[in-house]
């Protein structure tokens, strides 16, 4: 005779079902109910790499050319930490608002608009006349606004074109656009600087191809729904709500507000040591004796932006990727792996930092080393924070969550630290008032010590947002699929749930297998 209630069965954490109870994760809708993929994601995706690669390539041409961009305005370091702040100050300023618009209407005119924005000022900037420094700085504000609009909108575009271990990687993909495109912002202005002879015209290379991704933005990528990949066709996405409410909920979200302070450190590193470190380690040189300075027009001669591009290109292609690969074999075994990846890498890059600074002068070979592997242990978190904002926070505040993630990160991080250890350099008596080229390797070196101590705050950031992720995760699950966020039953989390089919008329259940066997 049949059983009245059919036998269960054992389900990885990942099994959907369908009824009451725990909701499923939402990367994975219902069987036989899963929404068809956009078109074209891969190629999509391969465009909005592309244009994130040139948006990090513009962000740090300047850097690349810092000490002729000093002799010609003829500024000090305070001053020409200015250029990257005022760019990072209209950046974040600008985030939240492309956040609201990015929820609400199309990302993908705002990403074309963004795109048309930052290429044409960049170029704009590049004939700035040597006395008008003020214009120079208004240009890079303005390139700010552009770029405000493409970070704060591409990565949700990007998780609504896959889902599960296909997002993991296509944000890996992604991101490894941050550091390669920042090592080749280096490497362009260097190498276009010496063609030149002009280091103006290094500014005059990313509009151009920023012309060409404008073309392929608007003729190739794809604008899918909200959270289209998440839920099934028959659940209606949720009504707009006043932003009020969605700041508060995200306020609420320990996950998010402590991997964002973790990854404010990481901002604040990578933002001074983006700036500042070829300019100390060409300050090096000249202090052991093996270098001219380039002052009264004459072009700098030296291989620092381009090494340091190198390193950063080489670090961060190996740094990105094996931060995604360890975060796609750790997590289904420990929920709290990314983050906990995170902090080891922030914990083990400050004191490689340390070591970099301190072997600069005595042994300049030792301190390329140490960039490398702290500038390695860094680029762990790029794409790990992204995946964890995408599921600890619905999708339908994520753009929101994306554009309230960069201002915090950047107000609190790379806006202020090259001003600030420009600032503490020249209180130091380096910059252009150095009475020496050691006094001036020198005073930089101090003020570059803030690095590692800044980097050992964002890793324990980290440690902290390890215990509250699975509950923020969970609450995010049930909300994507419109339920109330704050549920009593945990049995969706347990790795090792059975499902129980339903009887006639019932519902299916899931049930902890330590309920079963007590």
């Amino acid at each position: 005779m049949a059983s009245p209630c059919p036998s269960p069965t054992l389900a990885r954490p990942d099994d959907v079902t369908v009824g009451a109870g725990p909701e499923p994760a939402p990367d994975t809708p219902p069987e036989g109910k899963a929404p068809p993929p956009p078109p074209r994601p891969h190629l999509s995706v391969a465009v909005l790499c592309l244009i994130n690669l040139l948006n990090y390539m513009d962000r740090f041409t300047v850097a690349g050319v810092l000490p002729e961009v000093e002799d010609y305005f003829g500024i000090g370091d305070s001053s020409s930490g200015l250029l990257q702040t005022v760019f990072i100050s209209s950046y974040l300023v600008l985030a939240p608002l492309f956040g609201f618009l990015g929820d609400r209407h199309s990302r993908k005119r705002l990403l074309a608009l963004g795109l048309a924005l930052w290429s044409g000022v960049t170029l704009a900037t590049s004939f700035v006349p040597p006395q008008h420094f003020g214009a120079l700085l208004a240009g890079r504000a303005l390139v700010g606004v552009g770029e405000a609009a493409y970070s704060t909108l591409a990565p949700t575009l990007v998780a609504d074109l896959f889902r599960g271990p296909a997002r993991s990687r296509a944000l890996g993909g992604f991101y490894l656009a941050v550091p390669l495109g920042s090592g080749l912002g280096y490497i362009a202005g260097s190498k276009v600087k010496d063609l030149a002879a002009d280091w103006r015209w290094a500014l005059r290379v990313t509009p151009v191809l920023g012309l060409v991704a404008l073309f392929l933005l608007v003729a190739v990528v794809s604008d899918p729904p909200r959270g289209g990949l998440e839920t099934p066709p028959a659940t209606a996405p949720p009504p707009p709500r006043a932003w009020g409410h969605d700041l508060k909920r995200l306020g609420q979200n320990r996950t998010l507000v402590l991997s964002t302070l973790g990854f404010t450190a990481v901002a604040f590193v990578t933002g001074a040591l983006a700036l500042w470190a070829p300019a100390f380690l060409f300050r090096v040189r000249l202090a052991r004796g093996e270098g001219q300075p380039c002052r009264g027009g004459r072009r700098c001669q030296g291989d620092e932006s381009l090494l340091f591009g190198a390193l950063t290109c080489g670090s961060g292609v190996l740094g990105v990727g094996l931060g995604a690969e360890l975060s796609r074999r750790l997590r289904p075994r420990h929920p709290r792996a990314d983050p906990l990846l995170c902090a080891g890498g922030l914990l083990g890059g400050a004191p490689c930092l340390l070591l970099a600074l301190l072997c600069a002068r005595p042994c300049p070979p030792a301190a390329y080393v140490f960039i490398f592997v702290g500038e390695t242990l860094l680029s762990l978190n790029w794409a790990i924070v992204a995946d964890i904002l995408l599921y600890v926070v619905p999708p339908s505040r994520r753009s929101t969550a994306e554009a309230l993630q960069i201002v915090a990160s950047h107000l609190l991080g790379d806006a202020g630290s090259p001003y600030l250890v420009g600032l503490v350099s020249d209180a130091l008596g380096g910059g252009a008032a150095a009475v020496s080229y050691q006094r001036g390797a020198g005073a930089l070196l101090r003020a570059l010590l803030l690095l590692p101590f800044a980097a050992a705050l964002g890793g324990a950031a980290f440690l902290a947002a390890g215990n509250a992720l699975p509950g923020d995760r969970r609450r995010a699950r049930r909300e994507a699929r419109g339920l109330p966020p704050d549920g009593d039953s945990d049995d969706d989390d347990d790795p090792a749930a059975i499902v129980v089919p339903p009887a006639a008329g019932g519902r299916t259940r899931r049930v902890p297998v330590a309920h079963v066997l007590a």
